[in-house]
Parts: C-alpha cells; structure tokens; sequence
C-alpha cells in the first residue's frame, strides 16, 4: 500500500510538472502604436488582426445598465441608471491613452477561446508595470471573473469595499446579465 501511496504522489507530481510547463509557454505579443489597438468593450480589444480578451476579468456589456446609489439630502438613497457597459469601454480607452507612458502593449496569452480570441493578460508601458487586466478590476469596471481564475479577485475586493465603479451601486453580474439579454 505504502508503494502504491509513493507511485500515485510521482505520478500526480508529474502530470503537475507537464501541465505547469505546458502553461508557461505563452506566446508575447507586441504592439508598439496606440493607432492599431481598438477598444471593443471593457475586456475586449484588438490589436492588428489579433482580438484579445483580457483573462480573467468580465467587464458589463456594452448594454448593459448599472445604478449608482446616491443619497438625497433628506437620507433617502436613489438610484441612478447609467450605461455601466459604456463607462467600462470609456475607462479601458483611458488606462490605453494614459499619457506618462510609452504607450506599448504587451499581451501574454497561452490559450484562445471559442471565439477565436487571444485569452490575454495585458500590461501598458515599456517595462510592463501597468496589469491592465488588474486595473480594470481594482477601479470597478470590471469584475474578477472567478469561473476561470482568482487572479484578480483581491483587486476586486478593494473595489468592492471602496465603492469603486459598480460598486457604487448595485448591477448585475456580466455573465448573468449576458445569459437574460441574448
């Protein structure tokens, strides 16, 4: 039995080893002009021919209307419709023209969806110090999308506890709203 213990632990470690190497060989794709980037929604662009989503993260669709809560003067809290969608493009095209850096975009991808996208993390500026991914998460115009990683959900919980973007509010996840609106 102990055998049969020690054989099953090599095995497991490695099939770990071969999926952990096989996930380390991502492809770099560069752009280095800000005219050949365009923004398609809040986690989506493309990049020449190259259409990339940005990895997980899940940005409300382009439709898609949020709330924001505001409080009157007299302590009743309203709720004001805006186009979640619209703001979450807005800010990915801010983040993309952000004026203090190279504007070079450096997406690392390993995998492509049913859509024949490029699954991307992407980072802004000539040493790759701006996670646009994490960005978008962290100022709440986009959600961790926990189906496919928790990467991002610590940025998430900043945002959420600041009342960041969506959070100001109250919304409907993407994905969900996704699934009602198609």
């Amino acid at each position: 039995m102990k055998k049969l213990s020690l054989n099953l632990f090599k095995f497991f470690i490695l099939v770990f080893f071969i999926l952990c190497s096989s996930a380390h060989s991502e492809v770099k794709f560069v752009s280095s002009n800000i005219e050949k980037v365009i923004i398609t929604d809040g986690d989506s662009l493309k990049i020449g021919k190259e259409k990339i989503r940005l990895f997980g993260i899940d940005a409300p669709e382009l439709k898609q209307v949020c709330n924001h809560n505001r409080q009157t003067p007299s302590g009743v809290v309203k709720k004001i419709p805006y186009a979640c969608g619209e703001a979450s493009k807005s800010y990915l095209k801010e983040i993309l023209n952000a004026p203090d850096y190279e504007i070079k975009i450096f997406c690392y991808y390993s995998k492509v969806d049913k859509y024949e996208r490029l699954l991307a993390e992407c980072f802004l500026g000539e040493t790759s110090s701006i996670n646009v991914n994490f960005e978008m998460v962290m100022r709440g115009h986009a959600v961790a999308y926990l189906r496919y990683s928790d990467k991002y959900l610590k940025a998430q919980e900043f945002a959420k506890k600041h009342e960041l973007g969506i959070w100001k509010g109250d919304f409907e996840m993407p994905e969900e709203w996704r699934k009602k609106n198609k």
